[in-house]
């Protein structure tokens, strides 16, 4: 929901002192369940969201291969589902696609679409809705925005994974509203962190739910390896539960440009005030292996270059790289994205939820 200034100012105030809470869970649906509703009680979700309001749930569907960790998983966005559906409105499900991604297979992948049958959720596909062009005054890059509509009607709940990005460090609770932008924002990648401040300054999300049941290390955002972390963390300062996030996994959140930028705008303090509830980070930690460029990243960095980057992204000839990135994505999911999910699925009690 678009925000007056008066409107965000008082989410900006609320945010200064909003906890992150970090919860243990285990791998069975009752007790993630449980848990879910537990953090967003440590963390005064209903401070941040108004009664009666219609809500979007905005999950991490970025890719349409399932490899836990890459893409969000069914129990938690339930239990999201469950502890909100007394107090608010109408709830919507809500994804975009990718160039390389189609999300209503994505969705049918993670198990959501049976989710949202059974609890009444309205699903949305924001690449084929209408857009709404919001001008913004004191925007970093973007000086105006092509919102969903859907967006400017609800109040935002963003559900992001704990999960390594070969761009922006860690994919988290800042990052989730990339996929809130039109299909081509990959045209953004050389100014991300200041598209990321721009993005969150209009779209506001009030609250956000991150998913740390099954990490994703390595070279995410999708070629990554699962890691089983039994945690769910929460808060309404998107910019501290990132912060938590990224030192969970062994990051040092000063080092993350976007992060200390949204920082710097008004978008959270990622330290000094921040107050954590439940476990403490340094009894969890657990360093994640950092991502690399793949070759699909790597080749996007070589086509950037001044000369080729307006013919191979701004003209029909892009459907020849995401041709190509498609199919590496194909290749890798079947030599190596298969064996890491088996042997995820043969060890964990996570598999029963996507067992459909």
């Amino acid at each position: 929901m678009i925000l007056s200034k008066e409107e965000n100012m008082l989410i900006s105030d609320r945010r200064t002192y909003a906890p992150v809470s970090i919860v243990r869970t285990l791998p069975q649906k009752e007790q993630v369940l449980e848990d879910v509703k537990k953090a967003m009680r440590l963390s005064n979700w209903r401070d941040f969201i108004s009664h009666g309001a219609d809500i979007a749930l905005k999950p991490n569907l970025g890719w349409d291969k399932l490899i836990p960790g890459a893409i969000s998983a069914p129990w938690v966005v339930e239990a999201v589902i469950l502890t909100i559906r007394d107090y608010v409105g109408k709830i919507f499900l809500v994804e975009s696609n990718q160039v390389v991604v189609d999300v209503e297979k994505a969705l049918k992948l993670s198990g959501l679409d049976e989710v949202c049958r059974r609890l009444d959720v309205t699903w949305v596909n924001m690449s084929k809705g209408n857009y709404v062009k919001i001008k913004t005054s004191d925007g970093l890059v973007l000086q105006e925005i092509n919102i969903p509509e859907i967006l400017t009607n609800t109040e935002l709940i963003t559900l992001p994974l704990l999960k390594t990005h070969n761009k922006t460090v860690i994919s988290g609770a800042i990052k989730n509203q990339w996929g809130c932008l039109q299909e081509l924002r990959h045209n953004y990648h050389p100014i991300l962190p200041q598209a990321l401040v721009d993005i969150n300054r209009v779209l506001q999300p009030r609250f956000a739910v991150m998913d740390g049941t099954v990490g994703l290390e390595g070279d995410g955002p999708k070629s990554g390896i699962p890691k089983e972390m039994n945690l769910i963390l929460a808060s309404g300062n998107l910019v501290g539960l990132d912060a938590v996030g990224a030192r969970l996994m062994g990051f040092d959140p000063i080092n993350l440009g976007f992060l200390k930028l949204c920082s710097e705008n008004g978008l959270g303090p990622m330290n000094g005030s921040l107050t954590i509830k439940g476990e403490s980070v340094e009894d969890i930690r657990h360093n994640f292996l950092p991502a690399k460029h793949n070759p699909v990243s790597w080749l996007e960095l070589v086509l950037r270059k001044p000369l080729i980057e307006w013919l191979v992204f701004k003209t029909p000839f892009l459907k020849i790289p995401a041709w190509g990135a498609r199919r590496y994505y194909d290749f890798w999911y079947y030599f190596v994205g298969k064996k890491l999910r088996e042997d995820f699925f043969q060890k964990s009690g996570y598999a029963a939820q996507w067992k459909h």
